[in-house]
């Protein structure tokens, strides 16, 4: 069995830069702006990124270049992506939304007795 036969459990971050096209300084950005982006630090302490690691590199890079949004909401995307809404969430998030709408009207019905007068 030959070396290309088995696959690595960790590349260097000179490997996850060329597999993925993504340079070296923007994966360390990348590491200070994700907490989902923490590669490992071997005894060495040289950075070490396992599967879940590139599989990330790969989202974000998807998520900025490819969907064009902003850091701010890569990292909201992402932290949607392992959230599920069950029925409670939704029924509570529209009861949330729809109280919140009965005190703008409210508002806007007294700005306008007070407008009339």
């Amino acid at each position: 069995m030959s070396e290309q036969e088995i696959p690595k459990l960790y590349h260097s971050i000179g490997q996850v830069s060329r597999m993925t096209g993504v340079e070296q300084h923007v994966l360390r950005f990348w590491e200070t702006e994700f907490k989902d982006l923490a590669p490992r630090k071997n005894r060495a302490g040289r950075r070490v990124y396992s599967r879940k690691d590139v599989e990330t590199v790969l989202r974000i890079k998807e998520l900025l270049y490819d969907e064009r949004y902003t850091i701010e909401g890569a990292r909201r995307k992402l932290r949607e992506k392992g959230r599920k809404v069950t029925p409670d969430d939704a029924k509570e998030t529209y009861r949330k939304t729809c109280d919140r709408l009965r005190e703008i009207r409210q508002g806007l019905v007294e700005l306008k007795e007070l407008l009339l007068k």
